[in-house]
């Protein structure tokens, strides 16, 4: 499931996937509010907290998420994911080597400064 977290700056898209995320919740919740931002601030500062397993996401959530990625290839600014599994963290700040704005990976330990982070200009 994905949910949108509301205490964050007005040009940050926070969510908060838990249990099982689909291809319903990408369609229906994210891609329209990563449009959103868009349409609002023209870039896509962007804060993803994972409370729940990657392996719990299904296939077409994948599909989903990598149509967002391509789709608003150029908007991404910045990319926070927070995540207690090493293996994503470390993919994130990978990340940035392909996209045009920058990534990192943070800890549940470490939101606030997600929160901060992401939220720079």
């Amino acid at each position: 499931m994905i949910s949108i977290i509301q205490d964050l700056p007005s040009h940050v898209i926070g969510v908060r996937a838990t249990n099982e995320v689909n291809a319903d919740d990408m369609k229906n919740i994210l891609l329209p509010a990563l449009q959103k931002k868009i349409d609002e601030v023209g870039e896509i500062n962007y804060l993803l907290v994972l409370d729940t397993d990657v392996g719990n996401w299904t296939a077409g959530a994948w599909l989903q998420d990598m149509k967002a990625g391509l789709l608003h290839f150029t908007k991404w600014n910045r990319i926070a994911v927070v995540t207690e599994q090493e293996a994503v963290e470390k993919f994130t700040d990978l990340f940035t080597l392909v996209v045009p704005g920058k990534a990192k990976g943070f800890t549940h330990a470490e939101l606030e400064q997600a929160k901060t982070w992401v939220a720079e200009a």
